[in-house]
């Protein structure tokens, strides 16, 4: 966040958070963390008046969210000059209270919405594939085979400026009502944590083909 830019620069009437609403943050710092922690979002929009859902990876470059798809997707052809809605979510931890009704869970998230664009030019097209590849993979795209001109129509990149929103982030322990501390219940909070498992080489690879350096610096977020 820009030392001029407020607090709620993110905010709008349908971004603000109704219900618990101290968990709210709408400042680009805050929305930034979550994006970047986590690749895998899910969009929200119309197809054929239908509301519909799309997991799909997405990453971040300065103050636009991108995210890509066969040319041929119905879904990124719905997206295109739409109104979206993406999200992304981190869970942290079970919370466990004295009673059923205030367990919970640890979590950051982000809801953002806007109008996803379409990259068309090539050359910028190619840039962010790059980018979203050496985000997740650090250092994979220079040892790969170059993308072709036919791969590269076939991929449709879309972006949305990051203009509204919010983020939404629970810690801690349960909060119990008053009386209930007085209760012989254990409580507490079962942190949780994705984690990177041990490469699997293919069973195709040429013999004698190493595990490259980079893998090392692979990260989730």
């Amino acid at each position: 966040m820009s030392q001029s830019e407020p607090e709620n620069a993110l905010k709008s009437e349908r971004s603000r958070l109704r219900r618990a609403h101290e968990r709210g943050l709408y400042d680009r710092g805050a929305v930034y963390q979550v994006l970047d922690a986590l690749p895998l979002a899910h969009i929200g929009y119309q197809l054929d008046g239908a509301t519909s859902v799309l997991p799909t990876l997405q990453w971040r470059e300065g103050d636009h969210v991108y995210w890509h798809g066969s040319a041929a997707s119905r879904a990124i052809r719905a997206m295109e000059g739409a109104e979206v809605c993406l999200t992304v979510t981190c869970m942290d931890g079970y919370v466990l209270a004295r009673s059923a009704f205030h367990h919970s869970v640890n979590f950051r998230s982000v809801m953002l919405f806007g109008t996803a664009e379409k990259v068309t030019d090539e050359d910028a097209k190619a840039a962010s594939l790059k980018t979203m590849v050496d985000h997740i993979f650090p250092g994979r795209w220079d040892a790969l085979r170059p993308m072709t001109r036919q791969e590269l129509k076939a991929t449709a990149l879309l972006r949305m400026p990051i203009e509204e929103g919010a983020a939404k982030i629970r810690s801690g322990p349960p909060k119990d009502d008053e009386e209930d501390y007085a209760l012989p219940i254990w409580a507490g909070v079962v942190p949780m944590a994705m984690e990177l498992k041990p490469p699997q080489s293919d069973p195709a690879n040429l013999e004698g083909v190493a595990m490259p350096d980079h893998l090392s610096r692979i990260r989730i977020g």
